[in-house]
């Protein structure tokens, strides 16, 4: 059935993003596959366009131990990679415990695990090996709709970025259902996870209540949230470019101060001061005080930044370190 002509939705938007993405022919991808409906289309629509590209394919399924049935969806995973010709890495982990070690939520807790375990799958495939998820539109659209409740600044808003370092989301333009549509079209099972369900959690609850709701305003919200989140990383990256040149200018070389005596406009001090902290960021409050101090008239006062970092200012100057 992986051959069915119901599948060409599925291969046509996979072929267009990979083309968006520029997935050069013979690379090795790791594909993320939890069997649910998005992630099984991932899977057959890559395996149809491999004989033409040369891909190289890998499966990778991470039990995350949290239901009964949890290991039955990784067995099915196994089975269908196998089925399909592809050899898959599937590892269990208690993420449960693991978000109790690391002070995380569940969701948190998760999707880091998960982001390792696909990590080190790649590192061990090829060098170069890239890891495809099969986030969606809506997935998108649900991301920014959930940083906008949570007063996310310009860069939470450009949503789930189509690749980051080897991971890439080739089906980010596609609405999930139509990728569900093409799997039952073609009489192809998929796996549904019954938290999913569960309007306990934030994202579930947007996807099942506030998204309708927004899609009865404007039946095109998910394509206009993608739309603002694609804008919104435009601005981005060009503040982000102005903080930079900001930052050069101010940055005394000998002393390694920041020289504040004639203070930029506070949107860009406070990319300039993230800039110059560095990853992770400080939180808005921290960047907020630094910036008052900076910009009034006292002197000699300390800042923590956290993570063993603190800034001082004397003299309308800012040390970092």
């Amino acid at each position: 059935m992986a051959g069915s002509p119901a599948l060409k939705p599925i291969i046509d938007a996979l072929a267009e993003g990979a083309a968006t993405l520029a997935i050069p022919g013979g690379a090795a991808i790791v594909l993320a596959i939890s069997g649910g409906p998005d992630s099984t289309a991932l899977l057959h629509g890559a395996v149809q366009l491999t004989p033409d590209r040369g891909w190289r394919l890998r499966v990778a399924h991470l039990d995350h131990g949290l239901r009964p049935t949890s290991g039955d969806e990784a067995t099915a995973v196994a089975a269908a990679a196998m089925s399909l010709g592809l050899p898959a890495e599937v590892r269990r982990t208690d993420v449960a415990a693991l978000a109790a070690a690391e002070h995380r939520s569940l969701e948190d807790a998760g999707r880091q695990a998960r982001y390792r375990f696909l990590e080190e799958v790649a590192a061990g495939f090829a060098p170069d090996a890239l890891v495809a998820t099969a986030h969606t539109a809506d997935d998108a659209a649900e991301t920014i709709l959930l940083r906008l409740a949570r007063g996310s600044g310009l860069r939470g808003l450009r949503g789930i970025p189509p690749r980051r370092g080897r991971v890439i989301r080739p089906l980010l333009h596609v609405r999930r259902a139509t990728l569900r549509n093409a799997l039952d079209a073609a009489g192809i099972a998929y796996l549904i996870d019954p938290s999913n369900a569960d309007t306990a959690h934030a994202r579930n609850r947007v996807r099942a209540e506030l998204l309708p709701v927004l899609e009865h305003l404007n039946p095109a919200v998910v394509e206009s949230l993608t739309r603002f989140g694609e804008l919104a990383a435009a601005d981005d990256d060009l503040l982000e470019l102005l903080a930079g040149a900001e930052l050069a200018a101010r940055r005394d070389q000998e002393t390694g101060t920041l020289d504040w005596h004639d203070p930029p406009t506070r949107a860009l001090g406070r990319r300039v001061l993230r800039l110059a902290i560095g990853d992770p960021p400080p939180n808005a409050e921290r960047i907020e005080a630094l910036l008052d101090l900076a910009e009034g008239p006292r002197g000699g006062v300390t800042v923590e930044l956290g993570r063993g970092r603190r800034a001082s200012v004397q003299g309308r100057r800012i040390r970092i370190g």
